[in-house]
């Protein structure tokens, strides 16, 4: 097949899609795909006769590629990195390229490549792509909305309110909400702009930085608890795995440092915990109108109660990362992985 692996883009989360998009180009090249790593806001800004002989060019791409940092990149300097200056989201030759590939591969993180909007595009210009659909994206990104799902669902999530910037009144007594919080930006990942708060000092500290990232963030309780994540593929869950920062939270250094964090799966838990984890992800899945693949987050509380955080529509797809290693679990090693991620979504959307 011939495939663009697509990556980059302006979110926080830039540098985690660069990392994971190499290495899902360079497994669907040993799996003997034509495959190039592309930048969705830089493009291909080089004159070559056929566009289509990208998909055999030597470094197919790969270029690019991007180790992940402690800090989020500037994303100001990838702007003023862009030859043309255009401020369209997709850059030259993208959708050229994407409408000669057989499928897209989205290894999007964050923003416009997780929020539906891409995806949307994509439909009305006919590119084939891989995992949730536009309707799951921009359901499962905001954080607010999915907790008001999650409710509706009777999933337990922790209790907790959004505010916008321009609210006054954002006490956290006017909330309803005592200390500790949570405070986070609505859309964000990778633990972005997330702050656990014990003080009023902190909590006002907490809103202006995340302000930074985003108009509306979301406040809610602060649970104690093991870290937990769970994928879904097709509708069939994973098996859960555990995260253990050796020094705090799972914040955006524990997730992308070699060695920060342990990570056990499947999971030591019981088997009782474990099903209700993997039936509670799998509800998420369907309440939240995802299709293909996802990853859920947990946490679980000292007494055995399990609170579902969020739905990551395109997680993080290095051969260290969550959902890989999960799938490893259950004999599914990460070339495969790719290849059922394309799979399923050729079969979800355009196989019918």
């Amino acid at each position: 097949m011939k495939i663009i692996v697509l990556a980059g883009g302006l979110s926080t989360e830039r540098d985690v899609s660069l990392s994971s998009s190499a290495e899902i180009c360079k497994t669907l090249l040993a799996k003997g795909h034509d495959v190039f790593l592309l930048d969705v806001f830089l493009g291909f800004p080089y004159d070559i006769d056929k566009l289509e002989e990208v998909f055999t060019l030597p470094g197919h791409g790969l270029e690019i590629a991007k180790n992940v940092g402690t800090t989020e990149p500037d994303i100001e300097a990838v702007k003023a990195s862009r030859p043309d200056q255009s401020d369209c989201f997709l850059g030259p030759n993208v959708i050229e390229l994407c409408r000669m590939a057989d499928i897209t591969f989205l290894g999007l993180h964050g923003g416009e490549g997780e929020n539906g909007k891409l995806q949307a595009t994509f439909d009305l210009l006919g590119i084939k792509y891989t995992g949730p659909d536009s309707l799951g994206c921009a359901v499962a990104m905001d954080k607010g909305f999915t907790k008001q799902v999650f409710l509706q669902a009777g999933i337990d999530t922790p209790a907790g309110v959004s505010l916008h910037k321009k609210v006054k009144e954002n006490s956290l007594k006017a909330l309803g909400l005592t200390l500790p919080v949570v405070v986070k930006p609505c859309s964000g990942g990778s633990s972005i702009g997330v702050y656990i708060v014990n003080s009023e000092e902190e909590y006002k500290d907490a809103l202006k930085k995340s302000f930074k990232y985003e108009d509306e963030v979301v406040i809610e309780e602060y649970i104690k608890g093991r870290e937990f994540a769970c994928g879904v593929i097709d509708g069939k869950a994973l098996l859960p795995i555990e995260i253990i920062p050796k020094t705090g939270f799972f914040d955006y250094a524990n997730k992308y440092q070699d060695g920060a964090t342990n990570e056990v799966c499947p999971a030591d838990i019981s088997s009782d915990i474990s099903d209700r984890m993997m039936e509670l992800t799998v509800k998420a899945y369907h309440a939240l109108k995802l299709n293909v693949y996802s990853r859920a987050d947990f946490l679980l509380d000292d007494t055995g109660n399990l609170y579902c955080l969020e739905m990551n529509t395109l997680p993080g797809m290095t051969a260290a990362s969550l959902l890989p290693k999960e799938a490893k679990a259950m004999g599914i090693e990460y070339g495969d992985l790719c290849e059922l991620i394309i799979q399923k979504s050729l079969e979800a959307r355009y196989q019918k």
